[in-house]
């Protein structure tokens, strides 16, 4: 079950925390999309398997029209895909564009609501309302759109947790299937990230962070979530397909400036150009994983979901994950399979590093 990932860059504001590939030249709509179109074309049977799912991301999807969405998804042939997932920001939620996106075959929306604290997001520079946010899920459903997906974020400065348990339980009322949460993450160069490094803005202890995951996770499983992989929830049955193919080895295809593709044991990426990628010109590299690539990524991606790794394992490491048991950070299945425990969560990333070859 081949995957389609389409990459559009345009961003209306950019958010002060992100640095994903975006631009703020909504002028070059038009011509993104027509080469967009030539893209598709040209490499939707590279997979060598039917596209089942497609997932239009960004920047920000929402600044195109709703025709241009059509045009993009009639040359990569809906009809075969199960899942359709567009990314919205609230603020670009009408009845009447939601009602369009509806008619052109998209069954998923991925809604960046991040908070309903509307301090909060103007902190982190996002350009809708929480009364936005509300009301484009409203809308949505109104739509007719069964299959909602939002994201959220915690460990915001000056986030309290009664704020944060706050945004858990609005989020709860709008009867939504799908909730990913992200804490905040200081990549280098944001404005995020220059604000704390010089000391204008402080970022929320490790402690208290952990202690936003851990209610989060409380409060989502009574609530009938299911934790399927360490950012996402989803009511029974409505787990992310498009994005569970980037955990479990699923062959995708990436079209767009800077967006990555995975076949066999390549991985390929269109370079952030935006001019470039217009022109036909943009180059796309590439590397070929070796067996130790593909044996590590196992690891990495593995552990981040409820179904863990599998396999044999170095003789040293089989050592490590005895050990990591017994400290309870990982568990062992009754089918065998490895497992990040709540507790291991936290320190994901020095487990998988201890695990890597």
């Amino acid at each position: 079950m081949a995957g389609l990932y389409v990459h559009i860059p345009f961003c209306k504001k950019r958010c002060l925390y992100c640095d994903f590939f975006s631009t703020t030249l909504l002028e070059r709509r038009e011509a993104y999309v027509e080469a967009l179109l030539r893209e598709i074309q040209a490499r939707r049977d590279e997979a060598g398997e039917v596209i089942r799912t497609i997932y239009i991301g960004g920047g920000t999807p929402s600044t195109l029209e709703a025709q241009d969405i059509h045009r993009l998804l009639e040359a990569a042939g809906t009809h075969d895909a199960e899942e359709v997932t567009m990314e919205l920001n609230p603020g670009d939620a009408t009845p009447s564009y939601l009602q369009a996106l509806r008619d052109t075959g998209i069954n998923r929306l991925s809604i960046g609501i991040q908070s309903f604290q509307d301090d909060l997001l103007r902190l982190i520079g996002r350009r809708h309302t929480a009364a936005q946010a509300i009301e484009a899920v409203q809308m949505a459903q109104e739509a007719g759109f069964e299959n909602l997906s939002i994201d959220l974020m915690y460990a915001l400065p000056t986030q309290t947790m009664e704020l944060w348990k706050t945004d858990i339980e609005t989020a709860l009322r709008l009867g939504i299937q799908h909730i990913s949460c992200y804490g905040l993450m200081y990549e280098e160069g944001t404005v995020m990230t220059q604000r704390v490094e010089a000391g204008t803005l402080e970022a929320i202890d490790e402690d208290t962070e952990n202690a936003m995951y851990d209610y989060l996770c409380e409060r989502l499983k009574e609530a009938g979530f299911v934790h399927y992989e360490v950012s996402n929830f989803a009511l029974p049955g409505f787990e992310a397909k498009h994005n569970s193919s980037y955990w479990d080895g699923t062959p995708y295809i990436g079209v767009g400036a800077g967006a990555h593709s995975y076949i066999g044991n390549v991985r390929s990426w269109n370079v952030s150009d935006l001019e470039a990628y217009i022109r036909g010109e943009a180059v796309r590299e590439q590397e070929t994983l070796t067996e130790r690539d593909l044996y590590n990524e196992r690891i990495m991606l593995g552990l981040r979901t409820r179904q863990g790794i599998s396999g044999s394992f170095p003789v040293q490491h089989r050592s490590v994950i005895d050990s990591k048991i017994q400290n309870g950070l990982l568990r062992e299945t009754g089918d065998h399979r490895i497992v990040a425990t709540q507790q291991g969560i936290h320190i994901l990333n020095r487990i998988i590093e201890d695990l890597m070859i």
